[in-house]
């Protein structure tokens, strides 16, 4: 009886590090959400958190939990997950996203924790405990997200600009800061769909593993939902306002038409990866597209040496959060 009560008060504590981290994830990535419809003026950031808070969490009602199946069940083999790989997961990902949310670099919280459960699978059981299936379309959607965000987001941009060629400014800046309103809604609609199913994926893959949940069920329990999208609203209405200042003014300047492109493009490419089950980075997708934007009025709108540091830490989340994961795995091993 101690020894199931001890294992159930370790699972609940891992669940509250989980949900810490969807609750940073919100924070974090709130910028990728508010960050046009900010530095466009279109809401102020106090209007503009709780708008995407509300989409972020209403997104429970419109996806599937495919993103969240292919984090709890397609990322590494059955029997490899145990409390030390999954808090060795969780501290790597928290850890990297402080580190990166300090710096005011828009990295990605859905590769900081594929890339934590990775290095903590591979300190427990080496590279073969990968499923290679899900771990490629993870690291092929690093390129293709931000990609097609920039395709859409630029060739939005260029209908925009060519069906309203013969309108005043002024009129065809007052209209899309109302269209604005919808596609924020929509991006922040993809945002938590996305995103806070990977937390549910992990939270998923530890009550598996810990016998509470059956390896056959096909969806987590309802309350492991609720939970994991109210977490990501909470931390979307904190917000994480470092990043969007990188995020809204840094990259290329906007206006209300060019944040819309930038949103629709990404709401585009968001809905596509979580219908599809691939955890893609919001990061990514957005800043690709507001970069597809900026580069349709001249290369010189764009300022690359912010987007090549962004990159930058692209490249680095997963392999540092892997090693980070990996080094609190055998520190786990060897104190519990």
């Amino acid at each position: 009886m101690e020894t199931t009560q001890a294992a159930l008060w370790v699972v609940i504590v891992l669940v509250a590090m989980a949900v810490v981290f969807d609750f940073m994830n919100g924070f974090h990535d709130a910028a990728n959400s508010i960050a046009t419809v900010v530095s466009t003026g279109v809401l102020k950031p106090g209007q503009a958190v709780v708008f995407a808070a509300f989409f972020n969490v209403v997104a429970i009602f419109v996806f599937h939990l495919s993103v969240a199946a292919t984090v709890g069940k397609g990322i590494v083999m059955p029997g490899i997950v145990d409390t030390h790989v999954v808090f060795g997961a969780l501290v790597g990902a928290i850890t990297w996203n402080f580190i990166t949310w300090y710096y005011g670099i828009p990295s990605s919280s859905s590769h900081a924790l594929i890339g934590g459960i990775a290095g903590a699978a591979i300190a427990k059981a080496g590279v073969a405990s990968l499923i290679v299936a899900g771990i490629m379309k993870t690291v092929v959607f690093i390129f293709v997200s931000p990609l097609l965000g920039f395709l859409l987001g630029s060739v939005m941009m260029v209908l925009v600009s060519w069906s309203f060629r013969g309108f005043r400014p002024l009129k065809v800046d007052k209209w899309f800061r109302r269209l604005q309103l919808i596609s924020a809604g929509a991006y922040s609609l993809g945002h938590g769909g996305n995103d806070a199913q990977k937390t549910i994926g992990i939270i998923w893959m530890l009550l598996i593993a810990t016998g509470y949940t059956a390896a056959g069920d096909k969806s987590p329990p309802s309350w492991v939902v609720l939970v994991c999208y109210s977490a990501i609203g909470l931390g979307t209405m904190f917000g994480g306002w470092r990043i969007v200042k990188t995020m809204g003014q840094k990259i290329t300047k906007l206006k209300p038409v060019g944040g819309f492109c930038a949103e629709t493009g990404g709401a585009i490419t968001l809905f596509l990866a979580t219908a599809l089950g691939i955890p893609v980075s919001t990061t990514h997708t957005i800043t690709g597209a507001i970069v597809g934007v900026g580069a349709t009025r001249r290369a010189s709108a764009v300022r690359w040496g912010v987007a090549a540091n962004i990159i930058w830490a692209w490249i680095l989340t997963i392999p540092a959060t892997a090693f980070m994961a990996a080094v609190a795995y055998w520190v786990s091993i060897q104190v519990f």
